[in-house]
């Protein structure tokens, strides 16, 4: 999913990983691992049995030197091997976007875009300074950068 041209900041990476669309969104949708390469996020949990489908919910974590701290998140978008978003606040809140877009490039190998942006600043976020947000989203764009590298070394290490 793209952002819209309404958003107030975005950012967005791809990498080539050599495993196919299915199992990356597979890695990707397992929100319970998304600790293993996200440099800020440690995982999650599903809310009231849901499963990943569009418009479930899930609890995520996140943790940094500073703080630790949740977000309820709904799914927005669950096409299996192409597109897997969700937004933290919910659709209807609609603060800050994350988009994991799969593209085959072969039988074997995938181009991963993630993509982030904010429509309407979080209650944390409206609390920051623009200076300390400026820095958060600079800060978001090596934390993709990060995430994509750490997706592909453990798909392609098959783990």
């Amino acid at each position: 999913m793209r952002p819209p041209s309404r958003a107030i900041v975005s950012h967005e990476a791809s990498i080539e990983i050599a495993a196919p669309a299915h199992t990356l969104y597979d890695m990707v949708s397992d929100i319970s691992r998304m600790g293993e390469w996200s440099p800020e996020a440690t995982g999650g949990y599903w809310a009231d049995g849901a499963t990943g489908e569009a418009g479930d919910w899930f609890t995520g974590s996140n943790r940094t030197s500073e703080r630790a701290w949740e977000r309820d998140c709904q799914v927005a978008t669950a096409d299996p091997g192409r597109d897997f978003t969700f937004v933290t606040g919910g659709l209807e809140a609609s603060w800050t976007w994350w988009s994991y877009e799969f593209e085959p490039t072969s039988e074997t190998s995938t181009t991963v875009t993630e993509r982030w942006w904010i429509i309407n600043k979080s209650p944390a976020m409206e609390a920051a300074t623009p200076e300390q947000f400026a820095a958060r989203t600079a800060y978001t764009l090596q934390m993709i950068e990060a995430t994509l590298a750490a997706l592909k070394e453990r798909a392609e290490a098959g783990t």
